[in-house]
């Protein structure tokens, strides 16, 4: 009996603090006219890729819409940091299509894996530069419709760089984290933190180009809503 009552007690601990758990969500928007994208003509000296492009890729600096939607912003807790389960995390895919990276920026815990997938007919190789000491740089070769590389990074680090040798223009960011509490906001600029235990906390938001971005927030027993403005530069 006594038993029983303390694996009750327990259970209702347990589903009070999920409870108390909420979600941040927002929105990042634009402010500013982004300098125009510049074309990236080294295409029309790799006959492979420029098989598969339709329309010359240009850089990517600014994914904004007409709306002034802004994607490609890393939104973070900061001070947060040993909380990492990216070891049980489900792996993020890193794909190249159409001798792109696809996402342009993405972001993980540390010990995460990434996969990365070569959905062309053509080859690539996959070279993480990250800058952070103890966070591993390689170089590997995949050909067409190869295993999925897997990569994990043990140390916090934004923007790390993916590339392709092969194809220069390639490039793609991964952000990673000690922590679950991010997201990188979408096309319409939108983002969602999910299960963000009670307490104060400073939000920023990232983006490559226009720089850092941070506010205070408390979370308590709701959702809250924290949008931001990242000014063109």
């Amino acid at each position: 009996m006594k038993k029983s009552i303390l694996l009750a007690s327990l259970a209702l601990a347990a589903s009070l603090q999920l409870g108390s758990a909420a979600d941040i969500t927002g929105k990042v928007t634009l402010k500013g006219t982004p300098p125009p994208e510049k074309p990236l003509d080294v295409i029309k000296n790799d006959p492979g890729c420029s098989k598969l492009i339709v329309e010359v890729p240009k850089t990517r600096f600014y994914a904004v819409n007409d709306k002034s939607e802004l994607a490609d912003v890393v939104i973070s807790l900061k001070g947060v940091s040993g909380k990492s389960t990216g070891a049980e995390a489900k792996p993020i895919l890193l794909d190249q299509i159409k001798c792109e990276y696809i996402p342009y920026v993405t972001a993980v815990q540390t010990r995460q894996t990434i996969l990365v997938r070569n959905s062309d007919p053509v080859f690539h190789n996959v070279h993480p530069t990250p800058t952070v000491p103890g966070n591993k740089e390689s170089n590997k070769a995949q050909m067409p419709k190869a295993k999925d590389l897997e990569f994990t990074f043990d140390n916090p680090e934004m923007f790390l760089r993916y590339k392709c040798d092969v194809h220069p223009w390639m490039f793609s960011y991964v952000s990673v984290f000690d922590h679950p509490y991010f997201d990188v906001s979408g096309q319409d600029g939108t983002f969602t933190i999910k299960n963000v235990p009670p307490g104060k906390y400073t939000l920023e938001a990232n983006h490559r180009k226009g720089g850092i971005v941070t506010r205070e927030i408390e979370v308590k027993d709701a959702n809250v809503t924290a949008d931001f403005i990242v000014e063109a530069k």
